[in-house]
């Protein structure tokens, strides 16, 4: 049975929201990524949240989204997506004050300890959200009005490695500056420290939007392929 246009670009909000909801939960858990040599001001191996991909994979959602249906839709997309996080701000607190057992289920004090994030975490989150997102639908947009239909690669790598870029240091800066104690690794007041974990996250996230890109095309290609009409319609602001 063949897709509709509908079925296909409520998959990829679908993917969207998903990945930005599930980022949010595996932030708890930070990752040790040993590196083969020892880099200047990184050192021997990369401190970064377990949510990493999962961020990655709504900026491959959004650069699809920009590229098939225009900056106007991508914005609208972004905006609904941080609606979402405070929905699910909402529920997640409820679930946590709300009673509960500690002979029945997970015991409520460590259901909190793991899910109940701190406060500058979430405000460091949801600013670098909403700020690189609306970012990489612009850059990606711009580059597009001038290269065309051209050049797929270079859209989706300069867009998403400049607000990937955004997204860290306001990320890091509010979350791991502001914050006495982050998951256990302390307060990064020098800056020498702050540049440190920007540049490791950075990194990464670089490395993921490079192999990214071939399911961006893989996406656009097959968008294309069933000639759906967001994939034709002329450029929008």
């Amino acid at each position: 049975m063949r897709p509709t246009e509908e079925t296909f670009r409520l998959g990829l909000v679908g993917l969207f929201v998903v990945s930005l909801i599930t980022a949010q939960f595996l932030a708890v858990k930070i990752l040790v990524i040993p590196l083969p040599v020892t880099l200047p001001l990184i050192g021997e191996a990369i401190l970064v949240p377990a949510g990493v991909i999962a961020i990655a994979v709504t900026f491959l959602a959004t650069d699809c989204y920009t590229e098939l249906y225009g900056a106007r839709a991508a914005r609208r997309l972004v905006n609904i997506g941080f609606a979402t996080l405070f929905v699910m701000l909402v529920l997640l607190w409820l679930a946590i004050l709300a009673p509960g057992s500690p002979d029945a289920g997970v015991d409520p004090d460590l259901f909190a300890a793991v899910l109940a994030p701190s406060t500058n975490i979430v405000l460091g989150g949801l600013l670098a959200y909403i700020v690189s997102q609306h970012w990489d639908v612009f850059a990606f947009h711009r580059i597009r009005e001038w290269s065309g239909t051209r050049w797929l690669w270079l859209r989706n790598l300069a867009s998403t490695g400049t607000s990937q870029l955004i997204d860290t240091t306001i990320f890091i800066l509010v979350a791991f500056w502001l914050a006495p104690v982050i998951a256990g690794i302390g307060a990064a007041e020098s800056p020498v420290v702050l540049l440190a974990l920007i540049l490791g996250h950075y990194l990464v996230k670089v490395a993921i939007a490079i192999l990214d890109t071939p399911f961006v095309y893989g996406i656009v290609g097959y968008a294309r392929s069933q000639e759906f009409g967001g994939a034709f319609h002329p450029l929008v602001d």
